[in-house]
């Protein structure tokens, strides 16, 4: 269709020239002879004695051929520019599809780059990637939450039933075991105790068994040592098994007989001591989360049964206190005053006894605890800094200095506060980092305290600190990708109205605002007049917990349109109720102007249409004016034509035009003077041959000389070249430019300077 128009094209004006050309003929000759009555045979001898008449005669053709030329070349500016509108449209209309697919979820939704101008297409793939990445991200967030959510009500859960009664000790064990084995959505779980009343028959006792959602009382003796639960119990560490053998665990219930796929055996430890273990078993593997949540439970049920057996035997104690006291009052009443003047005093200490061990249980069991002497040499760890500092016994590090875990970068000023504290000076509060023995970061939320003497010295000093590791990395983490999102996106926190509450600098840069001027807008300021209803229907949405996403045109300080494609979303607080707003976003103005160019484009290229419609039906009225008009263009190209050639061709410097593959398009006289040759032997021909093969290793003629390199252009470059007699002249060369269509020319302006050496 397209090659059809332009031979339309092509013919038509071709056409016209000779029509043009053939009817000036006729209105000379048809002048000639009804005016001048000039006859046949004279008009005849006029043609054979005056050449100009035999040149008029052929202007029709002469006409015709140059509206040919002229055709073809507007015929093929015409294909390129609709070639190239269609070709935008389009890549547009590919984007636009793409871009839809986004708007309604469909992140995985394919596209390919249109060639490497599509800027817009690999801008929207990186979203598209960057989408993704943080939809995989938040679920991976929402998991470690839901994780850590279940491990605190889990914690709190058995706290609660570790506080309820520990009167009796196995009503206790089944509450815990039952309770464990239904949270971790286990199948069976036992708990045993140490038996240790008689001390050469020290052994486990089951205490409490469950499975099936059932009570067994399945009664059951395990020799230290003895199996997996013997193993855990002497080396005091968890034992997780996922190919249990089918011999090794056997509980009837009513369903039948079987055994557990997984297998979890955690001691229960407390204070390096061991008072019992607890076995589960389940038909699915268990989350590493959940074998580290139950042993956290071991440990807290640890350190209720060492409670319990503590209370027990100052129970038994006291017991035995009163019974002798009854026996010596007896005998003599003085002896009984002072028994229960002992009694009383014994169960003062007693209960004092209970209070000092229930605190430092409760320290031991919650916090990381230590103390040091003045000269910072560890006198006392408990186990949790032995466990959050990766040592296994106190061996390692009791008599070790404070410095061995302190980072080298903290040594100058914790040396300044250990100073301090050794001298009676304030305590210290706040976060601080050791190192582990691994080399790993601890960070924990740490206080030093000075114990004194009764003399008001300096005896020791206390440390006591909570492990916050996981969460200073988090904040770390969420700090580095709010400055990553600051340095690269739009982010501006507003009010519920709809006020700016906080914004960042790309904000502040692209509004043109100063930041105190923001904080005194709301979004309703940054927008025209005819869109504020729209913005209040779709804010008011999103003020309800809707997240929108989509473009918004706002406009500057300086009455500048910018179009920015945000994504809107609410944040609620503690009680549910709407905080704030934030708006993330990215500037889409040159996108925007850019689809707003090629709509115009489009308008134009339909206006374009009907005028060429319209140009059809008042073709015949303007023909004559098309004639007249195509023949003073011919002429003044022509003048044009030639008085550029002549200019050049007279020039007295050399000239030479040539394309970007080094052929020759135009030699000037002066050029075939200077390098004494015909310029119909080098027009036609690669430069190369103007220049001699020794000279190829200078810079300029190199890249002179290379069809994909680019020119020194504007640079006055002196050389020597040869001549064709083999004589070596010196000149200066400066390199001029010119792109058309598509298509590269250079032309060199070459002055002859050997005379000013002579």
């Amino acid at each position: 269709m397209k090659e059809r128009n332009s031979q339309s094209i092509v013919f038509k004006y071709t056409a016209s020239g000779f029509i043009i050309g053939l009817l000036t003929v006729l209105f000379i000759l048809v002048l000639d002879f009804f005016v001048k009555n000039i006859s046949f045979s004279e008009i005849v001898d006029l043609h054979r004695n005056n050449p100009v008449y035999l040149i008029l005669d052929l202007s029709p053709f002469v006409i015709a051929f140059y509206a040919y030329r002229l055709s073809i070349k507007y015929a093929g500016a015409s294909e390129s520019l609709h070639t190239a509108l269609k070709h935008e449209f389009d890549k547009n209309q590919k984007i636009f599809r793409f871009v839809e697919k986004i708007r309604f979820g469909k992140i995985n939704a394919d596209y390919k780059v249109q060639g490497s101008d599509d800027v817009l297409g690999q801008s929207i793939l990186d979203l598209q990637d960057n989408l993704k990445k943080n939809k995989e991200e938040e679920d991976n967030r929402r998991n470690e939450d839901n994780q850590r959510n279940w491990v605190a009500e889990g914690l709190a859960t058995f706290g609660e039933i570790l506080r309820k009664d520990t009167n009796n000790l196995e009503e206790l064990a089944y509450n815990l075991i039952s309770t464990l084995v239904k949270y971790i959505n286990a199948n069976q779980g036992a708990l045993f105790i140490i038996d240790d009343e008689v001390e050469a028959d020290k052994h486990l006792k089951m205490t409490a068994c469950y499975a099936y959602e059932r009570r067994k009382y399945a009664d059951k003796r395990v020799e230290l040592g003895e199996g997996i639960i013997g193993a855990a119990l002497l080396e005091q560490e968890t034992i997780f098994m996922t190919d249990v053998p089918k011999s090794y665990v056997h509980i009837t219930s009513g369903l039948g007989e079987a055994t557990p796929k997984c297998l979890l055996v955690v001691p229960l430890k407390f204070n390096d001591n061991v008072h019992g273990v607890i076995e589960i078993g389940a038909f699915h593997e268990l989350d590493k989360y959940i074998v580290e949540f139950v042993e956290k439970v071991a440990e807290s049920i640890g350190s209720t049964i060492s409670n319990v057996k503590i209370n027990t035997s100052t129970s038994k104690l006291l017991k035995e206190s009163r019974l002798q006291a009854e026996t010596l009052a007896s005998q003599e009443e003085q002896m009984r005053q002072n028994m229960e003047e002992l009694q009383a005093t014994q169960e003062e200490a007693a209960r004092q006894s209970e209070k000092f061990i229930s605190f430092t249980n409760s320290v031991n069991h919650t916090l990381i605890r230590a103390e040091y002497d003045k000269d910072g040499t560890l006198i006392y760890a408990n186990t949790k800094f032995l466990k959050k500092l990766g040592y296994e016994k106190n061996s390692e590090v009791e008599g070790k200095n404070i410095s061995m875990f302190i980072d080298e970068k903290d040594k100058v000023w914790f040396d300044k506060l250990w100073d301090s504290l050794a001298n009676g000076g304030k305590h210290f509060e706040g976060d601080m980092k050791h190192i582990t023995k691994q080399g790993r970061d601890l960070w924990t939320m740490s206080t030093y305290t000075s114990m004194r003497k009764d003399d008001g010295n300096v005896e020791k000093i206390l440390f006591i600190a909570i492990d916050t590791t996981e969460q200073k990395k988090q904040s770390l983490d969420y700090l580095g990708q709010i400055n990553a999102l600051n340095r690269s996106t739009i982010k501006v926190d507003f009010l519920p109205t709809g006020d700016v509450l906080e914004c960042n600098q790309k904000f502040v840069d692209l509004m043109e605002y100063p930041v105190f001027e923001l904080k005194e807008k709301s979004i309703f300021d940054f927008v025209d007049k005819s869109d504020l209803n729209k913005l209040r229907d779709l804010w008011e949405k999103v003020a309800q917990g809707e997240v929108w996403e989509g473009i918004l045109k706002q406009r500057t300080k300086e009455d500048k349109d910018i179009w920015v494609r945000v994504s809107l979303s609410a944040v609620k607080d503690m009680y549910g109720d709407i905080a704030k707003i934030i708006c993330i976003g990215n500037d889409v103005t040159n996108e925007k102007l850019m689809e707003i160019e090629t709509q115009m484009h489009t308008d134009l290229l339909s206006r374009h249409e009907g005028l060429l419609n319209q140009a059809k039906v008042d073709l015949k009225a303007q023909l004559k004016q098309a004639r007249e008009d195509v023949k003073l263009q011919f002429k003044e190209i022509e003048k044009i034509q030639k008085r550029t050639e002549l200019t050049l061709q007279g020039a007295s410097d050399a000239i030479i035009t040539f394309d970007q593959s080094g052929t020759v398009k135009f030699f000037n006289n002066a050029a075939a003077e200077l390098w004494e040759i015909e310029k119909d032997i080098v027009i036609g021909r690669n430069i190369s041959k103007l220049f001699p093969e020794e000279k190829s290793n200078d810079e300029f003629i190199k890249l002179l000389l290379n069809p994909k390199a680019e020119k020194n252009v504007g640079v006055r470059k002196k050389i020597n070249i040869k001549t064709v007699s083999g004589k070596e002249v010196s000149v200066i060369i400066i390199l001029s430019v010119a792109r058309f269509e598509g298509e590269t020319f250079y032309t060199a302006f070459i002055q002859n300077i050997s005379a000013e050496f002579v």
